[in-house]
């Protein structure tokens, strides 16, 4: 029988171009691992439902969300995840802070899109 990891290297895309590699444990959310190696990520309610913490994968992988409050298929589809509730199952690349990305691409699904504002 074949063992899981207990680690995941995860390149995190930062928004300044910077990329930053960190080892993730399986039972560990993305957000903690990054925040214990100093890389400030944006967060608010660390229940995966705000959407702050979104982002998106690069060249697929797989992440756990079972401990995320919303978390819709259409959004795994997309490559979207929410970090602060999401555990790697695979070694990953994702560019942060996609929030706005995400709400416009839940409203446009006509899904729960929180703090999401419209001029209409």
């Amino acid at each position: 029988m074949t063992r899981e990891p207990d680690k995941f290297q995860v390149a995190l895309l930062l928004p300044n171009e910077e990329e930053r590699s960190i080892e993730v444990g399986r039972d560990e959310h993305i957000w903690d691992a990054a925040f214990a190696a100093g890389i400030v990520l944006p967060a608010m309610c660390h229940q995966g439902y705000c959407l702050t913490c979104a982002g998106r994968l690069e060249n697929g992988g797989e992440v756990d969300q079972s401990d995320s409050l919303v978390y819709f298929p259409e959004d795994r589809e997309a490559g979207f995840v929410l970090l602060c509730t999401g555990k790697p199952r695979s070694a990953l690349r994702i560019r942060t802070q996609q929030q706005k990305q995400m709400r416009e691409f839940r409203k446009q699904k006509n899904l729960l899109a929180p703090y999401s504002w419209s001029k209409d």
